[in-house]
Formats: C-alpha cells, sequence, structure tokens
C-alpha cells in the first residue's frame, strides 16, 4: 500500500516559523496598554456602581451614582459647560484655520508665510500650563486687555473676564481657540497642498474667482482634514482640563466646571471614587457618541 509522501493536503495553510516573531515584538506594547490603559477603564467601570471613599469598604449603589449624574443641577451643568466649549475649542478654530490656511496658500512664496506658520504654531509648543497663567494675566482686571480697552474709551466694558459669572466661560474658550487655531491651521494648510493646481487654474478659465474656488475646490477637498479637526478639538472641548484648572479652577462659583475638573474634584477632594468614577465613564461615552459620527462622515465622503 502506497504511502504519501508529498507536501500538506491542499487547502491547508502551512504556519511560517516566523509567524508569531511579529506578535513577540508586539508583546511588550499589548501588556503595557493591557495594564495602564484598559484594566484601569475597566476598574473604573467598575467603581461607578459603588460608594467609596478610596480607602475604607465599598458599598455597592448600582446605578445610583449615574442618576445622580442627571438629576442634580450642579452635576449636570458640568456636562453643558463642556458642550457650550466645543463652540471655542471647535467652531472658532476650524474656521479661522481654513481662513488663514487659505490666506497663507496665496502668499505661499513669500517670507511672510513662513513668519505666520511658525507664530501660529507657538501655541503648540507652549506648555499650556504656562499659557493659561499667560492668559490669566492678560484678562486681569488690570490686565493688557481692559487696559487696550480703556485706552480705546471703553472704560464701561473693562471687568475681570475670568472672574465674572457672564464671561468666565468664554474667556476660558477664548484661551482654547487660540490654543488650537494654529494646529487647526497647518492641517488644513497641509491639505491644501496635496490638492492638484489644475483643478484651480480650469476653476480660473471658467471665470470663477477665489471665493468660488475656496467653496468648489478647497473646501470639498479638504473633507478629510476637517474630519481630523474637528475630532481633535471636540475630544479638547470634551475633555479639557489644564487650561480650567490654571484659569479659573471651576470658578467662580461653579460656572467654568467642567467633566475633567470635576472628575478631579470628586475624587481627590471630596473622596467620591464612584461618583467621579461614573463621571468618566459618561465622558468617555460622550466623547464616542461626538467623535464616531464625525469619523464616519469623513469616511463616507472620501468613497
Amino acid at each position: 500500500m502506497a504511502t504519501r509522501t508529498g507536501s500538506a493536503r491542499p487547502g491547508r495553510r502551512t504556519r511560517r516559523p516566523g509567524a508569531w516573531l511579529g506578535w513577540l515584538f508586539a508583546a511588550p506594547a499589548a501588556i503595557m496598554y493591557a495594564v495602564f490603559v484598559l484594566r484601569p477603564l475597566l476598574l473604573t467601570v467598575q467603581y461607578s456602581f459603588y460608594d467609596w471613599n478610596g480607602i475604607g469598604a465599598s458599598t455597592w449603589v448600582g446605578l445610583q451614582n449615574y442618576t445622580r449624574l442627571f438629576t442634580e443641577p450642579e452635576q449636570l451643568a458640568t456636562i453643558l459647560h463642556a458642550f457650550e466649549l466645543i463652540l471655542f475649542f471647535s467652531l472658532i478654530p476650524v474656521t479661522l484655520g481654513l481662513f488663514v490656511a487659505a490666506t497663507i496658500r496665496g502668499i505661499a512664496t513669500s517670507r511672510l508665510a513662513l513668519v505666520a506658520r511658525t507664530v501660529l504654531f507657538l501655541p503648540q509648543v507652549i506648555p499650556l500650563v504656562a499659557a493659561g497663567i499667560m492668559w490669566t494675566w492678560l484678562l486681569s482686571t488690570t490686565g493688557l486687555a481692559n487696559e487696550l480697552l480703556s485706552a480705546v474709551g471703553l472704560q464701561g466694558v473693562t471687568r475681570a473676564w475670568l472672574g465674572d459669572f457672564s464671561t468666565a466661560l468664554p474667556a476660558v474658550g477664548v484661551i482654547g481657540a487660540w490654543v488650537l487655531v494654529g494646529l487647526c491651521t497647518l492641517l488644513l494648510l497641509a491639505g491644501m497642498s496635496k490638492i492638484d493646481p489644475a483643478l484651480y487654474e480650469s476653476a480660473r478659465l471658467d471665470g470663477a474667482g477665489p471665493i468660488r474656488e475656496f467653496f468648489a475646490i478647497t473646501l470639498p477637498s479638504l473633507r478629510q482634514e476637517i474630519g481630523v479637526c474637528v475630532t481633535v478639538t471636540v475630544i479638547a472641548a470634551l475633555a479639557s482640563f489644564d487650561i480650567v484648572y490654571i484659569a479659573t479652577q471651576g470658578g467662580p462659583g461653579n460656572s467654568t466646571m467642567v467633566p475633567g475638573l470635576e472628575i478631579f474634584y470628586l475624587a481627590f477632594s471630596e473622596r467620591e471614587v464612584g461618583q467621579a468614577s461614573a463621571l468618566a465613564v459618561v465622558l468617555v461615552l460622550l466623547v464616542l457618541v461626538c467623535v464616531l459620527p464625525i469619523q464616519r462622515f469623513t469616511r463616507d465622503g472620501n468613497r
């Protein structure tokens, strides 16, 4: 009886000796990610169902911490403040970034374009703590902003911009917009550099002006870059912490309290780890709810 001495049966994939080599190289990073990202995330979800001060015994409370988030006005206000900051952190930087990037593109061969890119990107280089301190000085009662207003005869408008209940949150939003406008400008400028110049030449031959070119060619071509800018800035608004902590620490009152800062206070000052964990879980879900549609819209637009 003859025996089969040939290769493996057809249709059966043979494993190469080095197939696991890639996994071996990725193992340290995967372990670090599991230990320092996935494990804390799962523990946060677990803690959100307990009443715990971080030291003593914990008590199961079910969904009570989540219910408190949406029934207590102070807790709900922190989430609403984060959504208000989206207008400043996202809408203003992306809009200004489009305008500034289009302007720089028009003078791309001049030295002024290089200077403009450098100046606009400086906020990304400066630590946010330093930026917050600088803006605190500028917006104080005797700061440069009020001095300029007084110089042009608008003394009645001057105020402690970060200490007034009606202007504190918009003032924090202005700081965030200043930090993010440079990043958005550079991302959009990089996207504009990939647009085929022949499209603009064809549009000019058809009699299109700069505004028509912008809305017919530039804006549709930057769909992916705009999606990246909106994603980054929305996450920055919802997860804002450092600028708010340095500039106002959530005050005056709770007028600038945001989820990131509230989580910090609940966990480390008030020792309500369970409530802080519940707010952290809700914050993660809010980020996903806001970001995933943006990503899907960008992806569908590129098909």
